[in-house]
């Protein structure tokens, strides 16, 4: 199978027209497949003091401003929003969308990225321990698919998780739900991965096999559960080089030789004009 290619443009530091721009300008590049922003609520590069716009609230805006992309959060702190809430978000962005939501979560950001640690006592949410946020994680995972899928009414206790006469009305535009994409690299995480996830991704840019051996560790979680590893597809993000577009060629063949067909390329701003058809011609052909 060809691999996939799409752009990632992290909503800091930037403004929300320079954003449209770059989407809209995608949504009009047959090449390009997919569109992701990030979730965090302050810079954790450039002015730690600039601006950075929320993730959901952008991409359901963006879903109405595009047609053909599919589109994501790379990836949703579960950290941040309750899981139930973030099913009727989601899922609310799948109907604007019209069914092109890829559901992208992880655990939320590790305590040793102080930039990303900052976000939580800044907005008063709570920060738990990487274990802790595994589990919570896979809890919230279950409860949301339930959401997407039920038909009646239904409790949960669990863990971290309780819910109480929970029901998702409307369900989403994609049937049984949108694809759900889990990022992370840690073992505890992929073994979530391989029980949960349609797609799995992974930031790119390094020691390819370091990475690939990540997708093994994946492949022998699934094989213990039973699964086939072949249905959770490969997703990595590179970096993009503007003026060293030929390095960036490098490291794409680099992760789709190692078996990553979802390639998420990630444009660093301010963004030249017509980037996204550049990124097609100098870096996708």
């Amino acid at each position: 199978m060809a691999p996939g290619f799409g752009i990632m443009t992290a909503p800091m530091q930037v403004g929300y027209d320079e954003i449209r721009r770059v989407w809209q300008e995608a949504d009009a590049v047959p090449e390009l497949e997919h569109a992701w922003l990030f979730d965090h609520l302050m810079p954790i590069a450039g002015d730690p003091d600039g601006p950075a716009l929320e993730g959901w609230t952008l991409l359901s805006a963006l879903a109405a401003e595009t047609a053909r992309l599919r589109l994501g959060l790379m990836v949703t702190s579960n950290r941040f929003r309750p899981p139930a809430m973030l099913a009727k978000i989601a899922t609310t962005v799948d109907i604007v969308s019209g069914g092109r939501l890829d559901f992208g979560i992880g655990a939320g950001s590790r305590p040793s990225h102080p930039a990303a640690r900052r976000e939580y006592d800044a907005h008063g949410l709570p920060y738990h321990t990487q274990d802790d946020a595994v589990a919570a994680l896979a809890e919230a995972c279950t409860v949301i698919r339930r959401l997407w899928t039920e038909d009646e009414p239904f409790d949960f206790d669990g863990e971290y998780v309780q819910l109480k006469g929970a029901f998702g009305n409307p369900k989403p535009v994609q049937r049984p739900h949108p694809p759900i994409m889990i990022g992370g690299r840690a073992s505890a995480t992929l073994r979530v991965v391989a029980e949960h996830a349609d797609q799995w991704n992974i930031p790119g840019g390094g020691d390819i096999d370091d990475l690939a051996g990540r997708s093994r560790l994946l492949d022998r979680y699934c094989e213990e559960i039973g699964r086939d590893p072949t249905e959770i597809t490969r997703s990595i993000v590179l970096p993009v080089d503007y003026g060293k577009p030929a390095a960036t060629r490098e490291k794409i063949g680099e992760a789709t030789g190692a078996g990553f067909g979802h390639v998420v390329l990630n444009l660093p701003s301010p963004y030249p004009d017509g980037v996204a058809r550049w990124v097609a011609d100098e870096l996708i052909r």
